[in-house]
Parts: C-alpha cells; sequence; structure tokens
C-alpha cells in the first residue's frame, strides 16, 4: 500500500453515499479556475434526488411546506395533512401534552415558511425548540455519583454509559420529577418497572398478579452488576433493566433490602418487557446496632434507585436501544453544536423526534446499512409492524426517495446502476434476454451481467429498462440526499472522527466493549463556525474521492485531487495563524479537525503517487510547498522524501543541504532523523564536505549481531522467509530466532514476538491515570480510547508535573505494583495500545521485575515526550530470564532479520535508544544452511 493511504482511509472512514454536488463540480472544474474555487467556502448544496421534466428538488419541496408546533406535545412536524394527523394521532394516544399558549395554537394554524440557503439564523433566534434542548454549553463534566461510601465500593459505576454525554448531573437533572417514595414510617414501599431479556430466558407463561424474586447474578459475564428475575419455583422469568440493576445491586449485596415482585399487566408480545410492580423491603438495622454511615449512605442509594425508576418510565424499555441511542446522539450534537447548523438543518434533525417509532426505527435500520437502494420487498424488521407504511412517513418528512413502478421520472445513471446490483443472478440474466432479444448472451456472473446491462442502458439500447426492473422489484427506497448529508455531519461531530459509528453504542450494550471513565471538558469549540466546518467536510469529501480514485485506477482524478489540495495549501494561511479564531487561541491539537490537515494527507499520499509514477519533480514541488507551511512531527518524513528525490534528480549538493538543515530541524526526530544523518555521511564526503559532523561517530555506532542458521522451505524473491523450527514444524524467521533463544545454546531465554505490542501495553498501563487525567480539551466525546493529543507535544507539556511523579515512581521500584492495580482495576477497558488478549499478566511482570528501573522509565519517558514518533520500530523479540537468587532478572532484546531483510532506519534508532538507555540489544540474522557439495 502507498505510504499516506492507510492515514488516509482512518481519515475518511466512513464514506459518504454521494459526493455534495459543490464539491464534484469542483472537482469537474477546469485546471485554471481551481484555484480560486478551491480556497472559497464553499457551502455543501442539496442534490437532486430525481432529474426529469419537473426538474424540482423533493427535499426543497417538503421545506416549502413549513413547519408547525404541536399544540399536544410541542414538537416541531411538517405541515402537511398526512404529517399532522398521524402525529396527533400517535401523540393523543401516547396521553401526552403540555400547557398550551396562544403563540403555539396561532403557530399551528398558521405554519410559517421555511426559508432556503445558509442565513446564519441560530436556534436561539428559532420560535421553536424542536429538541427541547438547554442553551449549548462548552463544558461536558462526566457524572460521578456523591455517594462515595462502603457500600459503593464495588459498585462504583452507578450510571450508564449513555450518562457521560450529558454536561447536566444526572442528579439535578432529575430531581425536579423525584417521586416522594421513602422508607419513612414504613417498612416497604412499591415501585414501577420492568421485566427484560425475556426472549433469552425459559419458556414460562405469565399470568396477572404471577408472584416472583429478585436474585443477584453476580456471575454474568456481560454484567456484574445483573439481578434476575425468577418465579417462585426458581424458573427465569428475565433481569432487571441493566440502567435499575446498577443502582439496586450495591443495597441487595449489603442485604439492605429484600425486593419481591408481581405482575401488573401483561405484554401483547410475549417477548416484550413486562411491567411489574416491585415491593422493596427495607432490613431492620437495630439487630446490628445504629449505624449511622450506613443510613447515610442508604438514603443516598435509594435516592438514585428512585431517579432511575422515574428516567425508566419515561424511556421505555420495548423501545430498542438503537433507537434511543440514535436519539441521544442528535440531542447531544444538537446541545454542543447547534452553532454549525442553519435554521432548516436545525427544524430537520428536530422533526426526527415527531416521527413515529416504527418511521424511526425503519429510518435508523436503513442508514446503518449499506445501501443506497434497498427493495422495499426485501425490508422485514420483527420491532417494525408495517414498513411501507413507516416508508411512506419518512418520505413525507424528506428522510427517505421512494422509486415505485408508477413513478414516471427518469433516475440518474449513477443511481441506475446502484438499482441493477438489487437484482439477483437470475433476475439479472432474465432482463437481459428481455432486453436483448437479438444478442447472445455469454456471461453467467453478476457483475458481468451488471456490465453488461448498464452499457447496453448507456449506449440507448434499453430504453424502457427503469420501468420493467421497477415493476419486477416493486417499490426502492433510498436515504433522502439532505437527510444523509445532514446526518453525516451530526455523526462527525458527535465521534470526531470518520471511523465510529453507531454500533459503537451497540458494542457497550451488549458489553463487548468498555471505555474508561474520565472527564468530559471542552472549553474550546473545534469548529468556530460553519465556514470552517463546511471547509473541512470539502476536504474530506476530496480524501474520499481521491481513495476511490486509487481503487479504480483513475489517475486523472487522483491528479484533480492533488491539484485542488495543493492549490487550498499554497493559499491558505500558515498553520498557526489557522488556529486563532476570534482573537482566541485554540490548542494545537485541533488542527487535526480543519480542512488544511486534510489537504496535507491528500498532499502526502499524492507525494507516493508521483513517485510510484517516477515524477520527481512533482512531488518535490509539493513536498516543498508542505515544509514551508507546516510544523509537525510529519516534517521529517516530508524532508527525508525531498533530500531523496532531489537525489534521483542527480542534485546531490541540494539533497545534501535539504538533510543538513532537517537534521537541526526540532520536529524532525526519531528514524527520519537517523536516515537524514546518514545521508548526509553518505552524501557529504569530500569534495563537498571535508569535515565530519559531530553525530558521526553515533551513527556509525556498531550494533551486536548474532547470526543463526536454519532450514528454509522457500527461497523465492517477495515469499514470506519460512523455515523448519526446532521442533520440526514450520516457522517464520521470528518463531525459529525464539526456539533458538530459548535452548541452553541461545541462553534459555523466555520470551514473545510482539514488536512494539508489549510496549505499548506497559507503556498503557503503567501510565493509565495520566493519560485519562483530567485536561481541557483533551476528551470530548465519551468514546475515545486516548486523549486527543496523544500523538502531540501538548500531550507532554499539559500533563509535565503528572508525568514525571509518575516516572519517578517507576524508577524508585513502584511499576509493578502500579502494573498489577492498574490491571485489576481496568482490566477490558479500552485504551490505545493496551491490548488485554495478547499479553498476560504473568508475561509483563516478569518483563517489569526483570527490567532495570531506571531502563523502563527512559523508555517511559520517551514515549510520553512523542508518542507518535516512538510507538513504531522496537526490536521483535522481548526476552527475559530470571537469576538463579529470583531476587533480579535480565532483558535482551532482539530485532529477527531474514537472508535479504535489512535494518529500517525507524529500527535502527530504537536499538540506539534502547542500548543507550541501558539495555542488552542485538540483531539476530537468519541464513539457510548451506547446500552441500557433491
Amino acid at each position: 500500500m502507498l505510504r499516506g493511504r492507510e492515514s488516509l482511509i482512518r481519515l475518511v472512514g466512513k464514506r459518504r453515499r454521494a459526493i455534495s454536488p459543490a464539491v464534484a463540480q469542483l472537482l469537474n472544474q477546469n485546471s485554471s479556475s481551481s484555484s480560486a474555487a478551491s480556497t472559497s467556502g464553499s457551502k455543501s448544496a442539496i442534490g437532486n434526488d430525481l432529474t426529469g421534466a419537473e426538474g424540482t428538488n423533493k427535499v426543497e419541496e417538503e421545506c416549502e411546506v413549513g413547519l408547525v408546533s404541536c399544540p399536544v406535545c410541542g414538537a416541531s412536524i411538517r405541515g402537511t395533512d398526512y404529517n399532522v394527523n398521524s402525529h396527533l394521532d400517535i401523540c393523543l394516544k401516547r396521553g401526552t401534552k403540555r400547557k398550551l399558549s396562544q403563540r403555539t395554537l396561532l403557530q399551528f394554524m398558521s405554519p410559517p415558511t421555511c426559508k432556503r440557503g445558509d442565513n446564519g439564523i441560530g436556534i436561539n433566534s428559532l420560535d421553536m425548540d424542536p429538541l427541547n434542548v438547554d442553551p449549548p454549553t462548552n463544558e461536558c463534566i462526566l457524572y460521578s455519583s456523591s455517594c462515595a461510601s462502603s457500600l459503593e465500593e464495588n459498585h462504583e459505576d452507578l450510571i450508564s454509559v449513555d450518562e457521560c454525554s450529558s454536561p447536566r448531573n444526572s442528579e439535578t437533572r432529575d430531581a425536579a420529577v423525584l417521586p416522594e417514595t421513602s422508607f419513612e414510617g414504613n417498612s416497604s414501599t412499591v415501585l414501577d418497572t420492568y421485566i427484560v431479556g425475556r426472549k433469552f430466558c425459559d419458556n414460562v407463561e405469565l399470568e396477572q398478579d404471577t408472584r416472583m424474586i429478585l436474585m443477584r447474578d453476580t456471575q454474568n459475564v456481560k454484567d456484574s452488576n445483573a439481578i434476575k428475575v425468577t418465579s417462585t419455583r426458581l424458573e427465569m422469568l428475565g433481569y432487571l433493566p441493566r440502567e435499575l440493576s446498577k443502582c439496586l445491586a450495591p443495597l441487595l449485596d449489603y442485604n439492605c433490602i429484600d425486593c419481591e415482585g408481581s405482575v401488573a399487566s401483561l405484554p401483547l408480545n410475549p417477548q416484550d418487557a413486562v411491567p411489574i410492580k416491585l415491593r422493596c423491603h427495607k432490613k431492620d438495622y437495630s439487630e446490628h446496632g445504629t449505624n449511622s454511615a450506613i443510613q447515610k449512605d442508604f438514603s443516598s442509594l435509594w435516592k438514585t434507585v428512585l431517579m432511575e425508576v422515574e428516567r425508566g418510565k419515561r424511556h421505555l424499555p420495548n423501545v430498542p436501544r438503537y433507537q434511543q441511542n440514535f436519539i441521544l446522539l442528535i440531542e447531544d450534537v444538537m446541545r454542543n453544536h447547534s452553532h454549525l447548523f442553519t435554521d432548516k438543518e436545525i427544524l430537520f434533525i428536530g422533526s426526527f423526534k415527531s416521527l413515529s417509532d416504527a418511521a424511526q426505527r425503519l429510518f435508523i435500520r436503513l442508514y446503518t446499512r449499506k445501501g443506497p437502494w434497498f427493495r422495499m420487498s426485501k425490508i422485514s424488521y420483527p420491532e417494525i409492524t408495517d414498513p411501507p407504511t413507516a416508508a411512506e412517513e419518512l418520505k413525507e418528512a424528506g428522510y427517505l426517495y421512494l422509486l415505485k413502478p408508477s413513478y414516471n421520472m427518469k433516475v440518474q445513471e449513477c443511481d441506475m446502476e446502484d438499482i441493477l446490483g438489487l437484482l439477483t443472478v437470475a433476475e439479472l440474466r432474465e432482463t437481459l434476454k428481455t432486453e436483448l432479444l437479438k444478442e447472445r448472451i455469454n456471461c453467467t456472473r453478476g457483475k458481468e451481467l451488471l456490465k453488461c446491462l448498464m452499457s447496453a442502458y448507456e449506449n440507448g439500447n434499453c430504453r424502457n429498462l427503469q420501468k420493467r426492473i421497477t415493476e419486477r422489484m416493486g417499490t426502492c427506497v433510498r436515504i433522502a440526499r439532505f437527510a444523509d448529508e445532514v446526518l453525516w455531519r451530526v455523526l462527525r461531530l458527535f465521534f470526531l472522527n470518520g471511523e465510529q459509528d453507531l454500533s459503537a453504542f451497540l458494542l457497550v450494550d451488549i458489553g463487548v466493549t468498555k471505555y474508561p471513565n474520565y472527564v468530559c471538558h471542552a472549553s474550546h469549540k473545534f469548529f468556530s463556525d460553519r465556514c470552517h466546518l463546511l471547509e473541512y467536510e470539502e476536504a474530506i469529501q476530496v480524501a474520499q474521492v481521491m481513495d476511490e480514485s486509487l481503487d479504480k485506477n483513475n489517475m486523472k482524478m487522483v491528479e484533480r485531487c492533488i491539484e485542488i489540495s495543493e492549490n487550498y495549501i499554497c493559499s491558505a494561511p500558515v498553520e498557526e495563524t489557522s488556529l486563532i479564531s476570534a482573537c482566541v487561541f485554540k490548542p494545537r491539537f485541533f488542527s487535526c479537525f480543519t480542512a488544511w490537515w486534510v489537504y496535507t494527507k491528500v498532499l502526502t499520499l499524492g507525494v507516493s503517487v508521483y513517485e510510484r509514477e517516477r515524477r520527481y519533480e512533482d512531488a518535490i514541488r509539493i513536498l516543498k510547498s508542505l515544509l514551508e507551511r507546516t510544523r509537525d512531527s510529519r516534517r521529517g518524513y516530508w524532508t527525508l522524501r525531498l533530500s531523496i528525490n532531489l537525489e534521483h534528480m542527480s542534485y546531490f549538493n541540494e539533497s545534501l543541504v535539504v538533510a543538513e538543515e532537517g537534521i537541526g530541524d526540532p520536529w524532525v526526530r526519531a528514524g527520519s532523523k537517523m536516515a537524514l544523518q546518514r545521508r548526509v555521511l553518505r552524501l557529504g564526503k569530500p569534495p563537498r564536505r571535508w569535515k565530519l559532523p559531530s553525530y558521526a561517530e553515533s551513527v556509525k555506532q556498531n550494533i551486536p549481531e548474532v547470526n543463526i542458521v536454519g532450514r528454509p522451505v522457500n527461497g523465492g524473491v517477495g515469499e514470506k522467509n519460512l523455515f523448519y523450527g526446532y521442533n520440526g514444524e514450520l516457522c517464520g524467521v521470528e518463531e525459529l530466532a525464539l526456539q533458538y533463544f530459548s535452548e541452553e545454546e541461545g541462553g534459555g531465554w523466555r520470551g514473545v514476538h510482539s514488536e512494539s505490542g508489549i510496549w505499548m501495553t506497559i507503556f498503557g498501563l503503567l501510565m493509565w491515570d495520566v493519560i485519562f487525567s483530567d485536561v481541557p480539551n483533551a476528551f470530548c466525546s465519551k468514546f475515545q480510547t486516548g486523549p486527543l493529543d496523544f500523538d502531540t507535544d501538548d500531550f507532554y507539556e499539559s500533563r509535565k508535573d503528572l508525568i514525571e511523579s509518575q516516572l519517578n515512581k517507576i524508577q524508585g521500584g513502584m511499576a509493578e505494583e502500579i502494573l498489577i492495580t492498574c490491571w485489576e482495576l481496568h482490566y477490558g477497558e479500552l485504551c490505545r495500545g493496551v491490548n488485554w488478549e495478547r499479553h498476560s499478566l504473568s508475561d509483563l511482570r516478569a518483563t517489569v521485575f526483570c527490567m532495570k528501573a531506571r531502563s523502563l522509565a527512559s523508555i517511559c519517558h520517551h514515549l510520553a515526550l512523542d508518542y507518535r514518533s516512538w510507538s513504531s520500530g522496537m526490536p521483535d523479540l522481548l526476552l527475559w530470564r530470571f537469576h538463579a537468587n529470583s531476587t533480579c532478572g535480565e532483558v535482551k532484546l532482539v530485532e529477527v532479520k531474514g537472508p535479504r531483510d535489512r535494518l529500517s532506519e525507524q529500527q535502527r534508532a530504537w536499538i540506539l535508544v534502547l542500548m543507550d538507555c541501558g539495555f542488552n540489544a542485538e540483531v539476530c540474522k537468519v541464513s539457510p544452511a548451506p547446500k552441500a557439495q557433491d
């Protein structure tokens, strides 16, 4: 893979279904006019869903209908007869109501006209607040219970992960609706809750008033706080909701209460949540003597239980988790980033909550699928009773586009290819036979049939193709382009990257992943205004087109993407000035949320493309532009490539000067600096340079080597080296070296082949409290595995005192104790670099025990200073062995190389650093046994 492409793929993340018309126009412009267009803050336009005689935009048609405020619940809905009647039926059926005002009634009778375009109207200037959210705030604090006591030692996570994103304290938020339910003057009380998880339990038929008891399920691998509900005959009925169990579990564990219940009513679906009456009996403390501390803790915990019961009434268990999570996501974004959306977008997002449950669920289901088109006849979900009706509602609201056989409109060619992709192989073959009666069809595979059919359609030989396939498939649907554009933006602002999506919620809900506890503290906005956000989105789309074009080997479009990026970089201000907005200095690591950052990624990949094609002049031009305008750790790679490309062009003196200047650049580090130093020594021989530089001796320092001989299986160029191991089985060079060092001849070492993996795990565990410390702007999303400044110099500068304090503890011999404590407290939590499954605690303890404390602290110091530069290139093998007295040991690091391999500059730099830190490091060269001569 080309250098820089993997990084670009991670940056783009989930690809957009369609490129916006503004970006498409930019990509199709002539080179002469591209410079001005690429640097202007273009605004994303809404693409037409259809092209035909009417030539109308479906989304804008719906927008012109206007939005109204429901007089029952206050939600904003579209003013069509269908939407108004459907929404009123749902509201009246739910029984929801609010106090009416004269203004509300007037809004409902006289809907305002939705204005087009970006007029800069913010949420505070609207007549309606569609999400009923609090004013935007820049600070998001992780919820922590005030009940810090002995009862909570094993139940500190009383609030679910969903609460992490809320900037308001949960206790304060729910205090207004807290019921007057307590044990004052009474030994028992009744709570209304539900039994969930019925489909995973015994097939026990429930009846009205069926008695049940609660039991703790401490062995539950998904939830250590689980509380199961059983019948009086101990038949499994289900569980209490996860959030309620977190609050109630400590009271049951410490024998503070007893609970029993009965069925309040029966659901229509046997697998739905069952409403129950839960009677809780408070234990008498008189037999244990008066204990005011326990009484105080009980009151606090019981208050939390009541809060969760009330919360459960507002968030019914029968609502799927993915639906709750999606609404939570859009509410969080509108709370914190509403200034980045137009009034039309805000009202559009707010209208989602006014949709019926079936429509909401259908949209979320379709949005999370690949698509873009779906056959309505193939859509079937158990929680959606009537998908066609839900689809019609979504169409009226502007979230879906429906293509029916009765529609007499021409579909765009790009959509036609996607629609044809919905046909099965048999249907494709039948369609081809019908359309091309006189031609012989020789292809049989699906892709070949699709290509043949599209070719005939583009040539005009299949004029009735759309009519035939719509009659065959029935109604087809896809996400409306305006909805896709807006929600792509919502997801990007929520997760702060393109790799995560709604599946992150799912993995947390089912217990597969667990994120650490940290404080979300955002004192600055990522995007100061909408213009900056649109520039960033435009750059992301250009990067996506670049990646897609490389897949299709469309070099013309690749060059166009490079040209757009280069024009932007050359005309944009220097990086530092782009971080200053409204006289407020933003953190340096916020630069990764700028168009400038994305375009530098595109250009880095563009350099690799030009080098592959030997277009060194173009590569040199781009590298010089990047180096003139950028100040970060990537300068090392760019400087090295510039020097190499100049040498390819036979500009030896200029190549030498670039290498010498790069060595003195503070941003050039690790392997790049080592490579430049070696280039200076090679190019700087007399008569170019007569004096050796001061670093010559350190660069020429000899690295210890050991040679072993093995029996090779293959020896072809480009093939992976395979050998017969000491046990007779096939293995790679690293496994062969491990077997050699484990033998008495090799020193009797134990070890692992992990490269940088085990070192990153050790660093993450030893520095856990530092990594997840409370630093402003470092954590702004609840789905982070590390701070946003992890790869920058800000990481060390913002935590210097904490890091130095932790390094002193490590140097003082407390590393093993810190390692064990962190493993026990945080096992399974996601942290960047930490691999819980690959490395066992015993191996980690043995490694830390055998290391010198000073050497381990030095490695951690290097990683803390520049994690980006030093997180790769570590030796392949980490070996350790204990001395006879077992009070100490020693470690060895070995880089293994096959017959035709050689050290990279990053590996050489690491080995020299390890040797300077006091480690025993060497290179092991594996060579094939010489062939026997006749």
